[in-house]
């Protein structure tokens, strides 16, 4: 009978030469794969002391030692790891140097932009601006393209908005002459789906401050006037969404008031113009509404600071009608091996009709079909299917990818993942991942190739304001570019949002980080993360403090009493 081989035990110096291997591998997380095989080499040679592949496939006793089978279990998971990061790390490589390269980005932004214009759902130039993803996304590579349409409950346009306020003043102080009048020709725009105001004149402007409970109790009784509501110039994100939250409040002061409508005091300097709308789902808000050029806000201010009446004669014939069609525009590229599984990389088409729409949000819907373009260049084959979605109705309340994850509901536990794009061209810093912590080890894989363009980041937030929303709130694993202001804020929704504005270099990074994230989901072994359930998304809302955002913005009603997301 042969003799039973003698246990080897592990010398300290071998079992710390293993500790310290092991934890520079768990920390080299971040190395390039091939690195990390090095360090794995190096240990199990300095440990057994012959070479590393002959002993794999050797019948010596030594390998039958506990210990060392132990070790070559945690060696062969390791290698497998490395390998499959080997591999992942080469794709990445190849879709970067892929979307780095000349492309019809430019030219496909100019169509969009310079040609079609501003995109309002229900208007010919949506139409275009949806025939257009159908085009472009064919000539990119597309797999397949279709148009999935939905309604709006009204549709809205502006007419010829008009507002002239006037004042009157005194001559010296001898006060001769009489008074003499003081003419503002206001520079105005309507807020988008705010009823029309038939030609009024002589509506008395009373001062409202910030618009809080005390600043309307202080300006008394503002049945039949225009109020007055004043903002902080804007300079960062918090101003931005700050502008969205104060707005409901002040309109809902109005109404019960009786105000005849209400002006907005521009956040932006320069006489620069914007469109907002405080509708929540396309329908017609509750009252008149005007933004007004900060500097004509100002100085109506001043003037009633300074005890001068001050009168405005307005217009505002905003064109509304009935229920208007629109479409979302989706592209595919099947997975290989598990095609009925899915990751989404979208953006929103449409856009305020003031400018052109070019940072919010064309450039990145050039930018998803652009990415599909690296992609089927690449030669890559996913093994889940991408979908590229060019949303239609974001402005008007996020109404495509609502309509999308809602007609799609009975598929999104399939659903892999969710990109999504839309805050112009200012650098990508990480993204937000909807408060969902179990998808973070992975995730900082995924973007870890992008650290050589300064994604570093993932933020357990969960956002409001974009096309993700839906999808978080059906439990998909979302993933939302965070991006540095640069000159997004102070042309957001404006008369200045046009072509021009756009930083093409910093974009094709974009579609190289984009391109890269997207396949990456679509390819993992196993889905980044589980679909949530309706108890576990309510529970991330609450740990995150989410609860307060959908509540300053309306939607918590909707959220708690499953009108809206997912419903079990």
């Amino acid at each position: 009978m042969p003799q039973r081989p003698q246990r080897r035990s592990f010398s300290w110096r071998q079992r710390r030469s293993f500790q310290l291997w092991f934890f520079r591998v768990l920390g080299g997380i971040y190395l390039r794969p091939s690195r990390l095989k090095a360090l794995l080499t190096e240990w199990l040679r300095r440990t057994f002391h012959f070479a590393l592949f002959r002993k794999f496939i050797s019948n010596a006793s030594g390998m039958q030692n506990p210990n060392r089978g132990f070790l070559f279990l945690i060696a062969g998971l390791l290698f497998s790891f490395i390998t499959f990061a080997q591999t992942a790390n080469s794709d990445a490589d190849r879709l970067i140097h892929e979307a780095l390269q000349p492309s019809p980005l430019e030219t496909n932004l100019h169509h969009l932009t310079d040609e079609i214009g501003g995109r309002i759902p229900g208007t010919p130039a949506m139409q275009h601006a949806v025939q257009w993803g159908v085009q472009v996304f064919n000539a990119a590579g597309a797999d397949s393209v279709h148009t999935e349409g939905f309604s709006i409950p009204q549709s809205w346009a502006e007419g010829a908005t008009e507002m002239i306020a006037t004042a009157f003043y005194e001559v010296g102080e001898a006060k001769v002459g009489g008074l003499l009048p003081i003419v503002i020709r206001v520079h105005a725009v309507s807020i988008a789906w705010a009823p029309s105001l038939a030609p009024t004149k002589h509506i008395p402007i009373v001062d409202v401050g910030e618009g809080t409970d005390a600043d309307f109790k202080k300006a008394g009784d503002i049945s039949g006037k225009l109020v007055l509501a004043h903002s902080v110039v804007l300079k960062t994100w918090d101003d931005l969404f700050a502008e969205y939250t104060k707005a409901p409040p002040i309109i809902d002061l109005a109404v019960k008031g009786k105000a005849t409508a209400i002006a907005f005091i521009a956040t932006r300097e320069h006489d620069i113009l914007y469109r907002h709308t405080n509708s929540g789902a396309g329908e017609i808000d509750r009252l008149p509404m005007v933004l007004v050029a900060r500097e004509d806000g100002e100085r109506i201010a001043r003037l009633l600071a300074s005890r001068h009446p001050v009168w405005a004669d307005l217009s505002i014939p905003n064109q509304i009608g009935g229920p208007v069609k629109t479409a979302n525009v989706i592209a595919e590229i099947r997975g290989s091996e598990k095609p009925d599984e899915f990751a989404i990389l979208g953006a929103h088409l449409d856009s305020w009709e003031l400018g052109t729409g070019a940072l919010d949000n064309g450039c990145n819907a050039a930018l998803v079909v652009d990415a599909l373009r690296a992609i089927k260049a690449s030669g890559l084959k996913p093994r889940r299917t991408i979908r590229f979605v060019l949303f239609s109705g974001e402005e008007e309340g996020l109404l495509g990818s609502r309509a999308y994850a809602f007609n799609h509901r009975s598929e999104l536990d399939r659903a892999a993942g969710v990109v999504i794009y839309d805050s112009g061209t200012g650098k990508t810093t990480g993204f937000s991942v909807g408060g969902r912590k179990d998808v973070l080890p992975t995730a900082q894989s995924l973007i870890a190739p992008l650290q050589q363009f300064g994604v570093t980041q993932l933020l357990t937030t969960m956002e409001w304001g974009t096309d993700h929303f839906d999808f978080m709130l059906e439990g998909v694993p979302t993933f939302v570019a965070e991006q540095d202001e640069a000159n997004y804020l102070e042309n957001y929704h404006a008369v200045s949002d046009t072509y021009d504005k756009v930083d093409f270099p910093q974009l094709k990074k974009h579609v190289a980080e984009a391109a890269v994230l997207s396949f990456g989901l679509a390819n993992l072994p196993d889905k980044i993360g589980p679909r949530l359930t309706h108890d576990q998304i309510d529970q991330t809302i609450r740990e995150t403090h989410s609860d307060d955002l959908l509540k300053a913005f309306g939607l918590w009603d909707d959220w708690s009493s499953r009108k809206r997301g997912r419903q079990k």
